[in-house]
């Protein structure tokens, strides 16, 4: 799989909202910096071409639906990021976070229960 532009993320996260849509319907979900009709149309054509989205003729209009899912991006590009950044360690991951003091002791007490559960689990 391949990292996603700007571009091309924003107009995933609107694509796995809608579930199906046409050009104008993503262009429509924009409510600033709202990009032209051509520019939406060429990044679902690359989004398609990188197999992303799959579309559909209906009429004179192409009709695009995901064919990747949210979480399975989601799971790359955090395994992306966490590779690049943190040698793969999700414990430096969240070191990172609470050593900027961006985690306060709720969020903190979270990690710890959804580790524990985990743990349960296993």
């Amino acid at each position: 799989m391949k990292e996603l532009t700007k571009a091309e993320e924003r107009i995933m996260q609107i694509l796995w909202g809608l579930k199906k849509g046409f050009t104008r319907d993503i262009l429509d979900q924009f409510k600033t910096d709202k990009p032209s009709y051509t520019t939406v149309a060429t990044v679902l054509s690359v989004l398609e071409q990188k197999g992303f989205v799959n579309s559909e003729m209906l009429g004179n209009s192409k009709r695009y639906e995901p064919l990747i899912s949210k979480e399975k991006y989601s799971d790359f590009a955090m395994s992306n990021v966490m590779g690049k950044y943190f040698e793969g360690s999700l414990s430096r991951v969240v070191s990172f976070f609470a050593d900027r003091e961006k985690l306060d002791i709720n969020e903190l007490d979270e990690i710890i229960k959804i580790l524990e559960d985990k743990k349960e689990e296993d």
